[in-house]
């Protein structure tokens, strides 16, 4: 038999045809061997880990078969008790695989300390920004007889002046005393005494 005629006979087709029927049955093999090996279709939600400490976390995700890594602490933040998780990647909610790492950053023991800026002189417009940036916040404000509009006279905490330098814990509220533009003065060396009589020219004998 000739090549031509092995081509186009049937036991070429059949052949064609078997080989094709085992490539799709290997094909459905390895998919639902890839399926089962990677858990696909099978999905967890992941917890919200907020306020739990690291123990409690690592209880919560041993049952649904996820792990976690934690990264570092973070400043202290009032509203989550010491040593919990504030953040958490994937958040809560989000579907995962078995297996998934949860990321969890641990909230500090407290607050820590910062040195207070110099802000005498400079405008309260721009003072607040720079307590922010410190993690500070404008407390009382109070205004005193001075030529400086909103300029900063003075820095106080808790009632106690504060100097440039001087350390208070974040979060801290800073009461500033503001100048209130209004002040005035007088220059003695061009006072006059009001009780002061005008010296009269005697007029001299003729």
């Amino acid at each position: 038999m000739s090549l031509r005629q092995y081509l186009t006979s049937r036991v070429f087709f059949v052949q064609i045809l078997i080989a094709f029927a085992i490539i799709a049955v290997l094909g459905y093999l390895f998919m639902h061997w890839l399926t089962f090996t990677t858990d696909h279709g099978h999905e967890i939600e992941v917890p919200n880990l907020a306020k739990l400490t690291e123990e409690q976390v690592e209880e919560k995700l041993d049952e649904l078969d996820l792990d976690y890594v934690l990264l570092d602490s973070v400043d202290y933040r009032s509203q989550f008790p010491k040593y919990s998780v504030v953040e958490q990647d994937p958040l809560p909610g989000t579907k995962v695989k078995v297996g998934r790492k949860i990321y969890i950053k641990i909230n500090s023991s407290g607050f820590s300390s910062v040195k207070i800026p110099d802000l005498i002189e400079k405008t309260y417009r721009e003072a607040v920004p720079t307590l922010k940036a410190l993690g500070l916040e404008a407390g009382t404000i109070t205004y005193i007889p001075n030529l400086g509009k909103d300029m900063v006279l003075e820095m106080r905490y808790k009632g106690r002046n504060l100097k440039v330098g001087d350390r208070v814990l974040k979060a801290s509220k800073i009461d500033l005393v503001l100048g209130d533009g209004k002040a005035t003065y007088v220059d003695d060396s061009q006072a006059t005494d009001s009780l002061a009589v005008p010296a009269t020219e005697t007029p001299k004998d003729e």
